[in-house]
């Protein structure tokens, strides 16, 4: 992305031109270049010239010059208007010239809180601002060590995070790189060195690789494009680790190659070629077609032992599929013209606004750093009211951490907590599906003890965050920190239980609206229990409308079974406290079912399953191949997800009509 090779002919015109009418202008010869670099960046991943013309002049002129109505003749309101805007964000690291630290500092919150709010109101700004980070740490070798480590630093805690969340993987990669080669420099050199030590050979096996591939392919008559894909050095490294336990021959995507193809049915063909040759290694399948992760990634990955014994990762990806993970929000940007709403853009933009909701009660910069830190590289988990209400909270969270998510005043007034009806002390950490029940006090008395660290009572910076607040308002002070002593906090009172507070209208709105998306996910009803995480067992996988029964499994909500699962009715038995009627929603949801599929092999045997099913909109959410090398039996196991049984026997009488199978059946 460092080269104007790769911007497309009609955005390069645009560069030329505004570069033209910012030279008539007086424009520095060297603002010029680095916001022709910036400019060529933002061109590739959006193809917006109003935003490329912006990020140019943005860099070019000083604000003062911005506001010459000439130049907003010359280059467009709407671009003079959005550099403008740009330049009101400001830096992360104001005080670059300091000593670096390992951490951002609370005076950079208003810059990051600026950035943050411009992606909710135009997130080309923000696309903008990381390109421009981009082009920082290229040109970091020119500043002092002390200004080289500060920057990298915010690359490294906020930008290349954020690139992440907001699916923007061109940038990340890059940016980690960089990051990660002026923060820890000699890791770098030592992971380089052994990258490159046989490069030219792994260049030559991956050619090779991509040629035989791409014929296979071919001849299975599938239209594919077959590419070595590249890896960054901060990925090889684990992210994090150090270079003392990194080994080259340990990650499986350093040789590593993407195959895209059309459609969703060539993925699944694609991989049943891949499979069909090279042996697979079973622990390293994802599937994330049906369920994409968190940041709305998708595709196929498998790692399988290639050509001269060594392992390959090969990512399996549609045309739309890839320019969304490369792209991420700039995808939606670049083609919103005429195109539908876009769910994945919309989780993410209502990410960030959740991000931005404690400033508005608090003060502290601190806070909101921890509180960004926490929620781009924290996983979540999800507790219950004892009304049965979901309550979204960080890892690691606790009773307390919950007490103060559902509303501060419950937080103040907590005493103590019963969780699954059993009384845990407030630093227990809370598991996927456990109901928590706050005690209270009658009167709100937070304790300076919440805020030690040696006490893990507060897992979340937004709880603490509260917490610090009553003390400022208490104490009339800028700050409060941990209290290092027992002796400074409140004496405990003895609990007593109360009703839980109404919430505050937004939280409560927010906590309706997850109960009710994670209700519209679920099949199943529970007698007496809303919103409670289930999934349906292994053992017995129940379809609907086999009768079913629900037992509490402890961290994990209710595992739904047929009534007639001999598993189910052995633990009942047992535990017969733990059973909970449960019958199918009315909700025409998907459920998952393992199909077996033997045939005479054949070519273009997998691609007519899955072009039969796909044409029945059925999803396969996990496909392994094998053929009998001495009877030319194939055998696919598939897992689909179908409405309910008369669904699924259709879906057997039409595979069953497919040329050559033999056998086509439930497996459980």
């Amino acid at each position: 992305m460092q080269s104007m090779d790769n911007v497309p002919p009609a955005m390069l015109a645009v560069i030329e031109q505004a570069s033209a009418v910012l030279r008539t202008h007086g424009a520095d010869a060297a603002d010029l270049a680095r916001g022709r670099e910036i400019a060529s960046t933002v061109a590739q991943l959006t193809h917006d010239d109003v935003l490329t013309t912006a990020v140019l002049a943005r860099e070019a002129l000083p604000a003062e010059r911005l506001i010459d109505k000439a130049i907003a003749t010359q280059l467009g309101a709407s671009a003079v208007a959005m550099a403008i805007e740009l330049r009101q964000f400001g830096d992360l690291a104001p005080a670059r010239r300091g000593a670096a630290t390992r951490r951002l500092q609370p005076a950079q919150a208003e810059a990051l809180r600026k950035m943050l709010l411009s992606v909710v109101s135009d997130p080309r700004l923000v696309i903008a601002r990381l390109a421009r980070q981009l082009v920082q740490m290229r040109q970091v070798v020119n500043l002092s060590a002390a200004e080289r480590r500060a920057i990298a630093l915010e690359t490294r805690e906020i930008f290349a995070p954020l690139a992440n969340r907001l699916g923007l993987w061109q940038l990340k990669w890059e940016l980690e790189d960089l990051a990660f080669r002026h923060l820890d420099p000699d890791d770098y050199q030592q992971i380089a060195a052994a990258l490159n030590e046989k490069r030219i050979d792994r260049e030559r096996y991956i050619a090779a690789l991509v040629s035989e591939l791409t014929a296979m392919l071919q001849a299975a008559g599938i239209t594919a494009g077959v590419y070595g894909r590249p890896n960054n050095t901060s990925t090889a490294s684990g992210a994090r680790c150090s270079a003392s336990n990194w080994s080259s021959t340990s990650s499986y995507d350093i040789r590593a190659v993407r195959i895209v193809v059309a459609t969703v049915a060539d993925c699944y063909s694609a991989l049943g070629v891949v499979h069909s040759k090279f042996p697979y290694i079973r622990t390293e399948f994802g599937g994330y077609i049906a369920t994409p992760k968190d940041n709305d990634y998708r595709s196929i990955h498998t790692a399988v032992i290639g050509p001269q014994a060594q392992a390959i990762e090969v990512q399996i990806r549609t045309q739309q599929m890839h320019e969304q993970s490369e792209l991420g929000v700039a995808a939606h940007w670049r083609y919103k013209e005429g195109s539908a709403r876009d769910l994945s853009y919309d989780r993410k933009i209502e990410w960030i606004r959740r991000l931005l909701e404690p400033s508005s009660s608090s003060d502290a910069d601190r806070d909101f750093l921890e509180e960004v830190r926490a929620e781009l590289f924290e996983e979540r988990v999800y507790a219950l009211t004892p009304k049965g209400e979901v309550v979204d909270l960080p890892q690691g969270a606790t009773p307390l951490d919950f007490a103060y998510y559902v509303h501060t005043d419950l937080g103040h007034r907590c005493r103590g907590a019963r969780v699954n009806g059993r009384i845990v002390p407030l630093s227990h950490v809370l598991a996927n599906g456990e109901v928590v029940e706050i005690l209270t006090h009658k009167l709100p008395a937070p304790s300076r003890d919440w805020l030690t660290t040696g006490q893990r009572l507060l897992a979340s910076p937004r709880s603490r965050a509260k917490v610090r607040a009553w003390f400022r308002k208490l104490d009339g002070k800028d700050d409060v920190q941990a209290t290092p002593t027992a002796s400074q906090s409140t004496p405990p009172n003895e609990p007593r239980r109360t009703a839980a507070p109404r919430a505050a209208p937004k939280v409560a709105s927010k906590t309706r609206s997850t109960a009710q998306r994670r209700r519209a996910k679920s099949p199943v009803t529970l007698a007496g229990v809303d919103d409670l995480p289930t999934q349906l067992a292994r053992c017995c996988a129940p379809v609907r409308p086999q009768a079913i029964v629900g037992y509490v499994t402890v961290g994990r909500g209710v595992t739904v079974h047929r009534s007639d699962c001999v598993g189910v009715q052995r633990m009942v038995a047992a535990r017969p406290e733990r059973a909970i009627a449960a019958s199918w929603s009315a909700e025409d949801s998907a459920l998952p079912v393992e199909i077996l599929i033997l045939a005479n092999d054949r070519r273009g045997l997998l691609r007519d399953v899955s072009e039969l099913l796909a044409a029945m909109q059925v999803s396969i959410d996990a496909l392994q191949t094998s053929t009998d090398a001495k009877t030319l039996v194939a055998r696919l196991e598939l897992k689909i997800a179908v409405r309910d049984l008369d669904e699924l026997a259709q879906i057997l009488t039409r595979v069953r009509a497919v040329a050559g199978v033999t056998l086509a059946k439930r497996l459980r």
